[in-house]
């Protein structure tokens, strides 16, 4: 007669228990920190975004004489760094991660309407592109290149402008801006010089779209001479 081993079904089962506890608590652990991450760069965003909204005030009551092209601070470098870290690290679609994407696009948009004014009353002539991508799984297969191309460019050309929006995301004033272009949602989209441009551009392509490009590397070079000789 067969006699059936209960402690070695028994020892099976407290093995088995303790790998789903570890997993469990592993598991949790991790989540329990990206909430803690998350709440972290919320606090620190809640102050650039403060800092920001006052500038945008100052700056409106400004004269051309105390407005430069690069009259903004770097808050929202900042915060565009911190909000691309969160994206990398955490769930995109995470309610606190499409906060801080709503309130760094409406910073933007209020950038771009800033400078437009300025440029309209004053003798700057700042250069900017609107770069609109997506999120979504295989709906945008070029964006993340195309992302990389604009930080390089950035990067090249301090004095350049790069407001990044996310296409999908829920907002009224994104939708306008949006909707203002014409955009049919073929995606990545640029905006330059008023005029749409789809698919993936190279470092090369937007240069010959942007000319002037090469006149920030002269301005930037002169207003840091200009500097170290006071």
């Amino acid at each position: 007669m067969h006699t059936v081993d209960w402690g070695k079904y028994f020892y099976v089962f407290l093995i088995t228990l303790a790998i789903f506890a570890t997993a469990f608590y592993a598991s949790n652990q991790f989540n329990n920190r990206k909430i803690s991450e998350i709440e972290k760069i919320q606090n620190r965003v809640a102050i650039d975004v403060l800092s920001s909204e006052t500038q945008f005030a100052l700056l409106s009551a400004s004269s051309c004489e105390t407005v430069g092209d690069n009259s903004l601070s770097k808050d929202l470098d900042s915060l565009g760094a911190k909000l691309s870290y969160a994206e990398t690290n955490i769930n995109s679609n995470a309610d606190e991660i499409l906060w801080l994407k709503k309130n760094y696009s409406l910073l933007e948009i209020k950038d771009y309407v800033l400078m437009k004014k300025i440029a309209a009353s004053c003798p700057i002539k700042p250069v900017y592109i609107l770069y609109f991508y997506s999120n979504e799984k295989g709906s945008c297969p070029d964006c993340q290149r195309e992302g990389l191309v604009l930080t390089e460019l950035r990067r090249q050309y301090p004095g350049l402008r790069v407001y990044s929006f996310d296409y999908d995301l829920d907002l009224a004033a994104l939708k306008t801006l949006i909707s203002l272009h014409k955009l049919k949602g073929d995606l990545p989209a640029l905006v330059i010089n008023n005029t749409v441009y789809y698919g993936f551009q190279s470092i090369e392509d937007i240069e010959k779209l942007i000319p002037n490009l090469k006149d920030l590397v002269e301005k930037e070079t002169a207003t840091t001479t200009q500097k170290t000789s006071k």
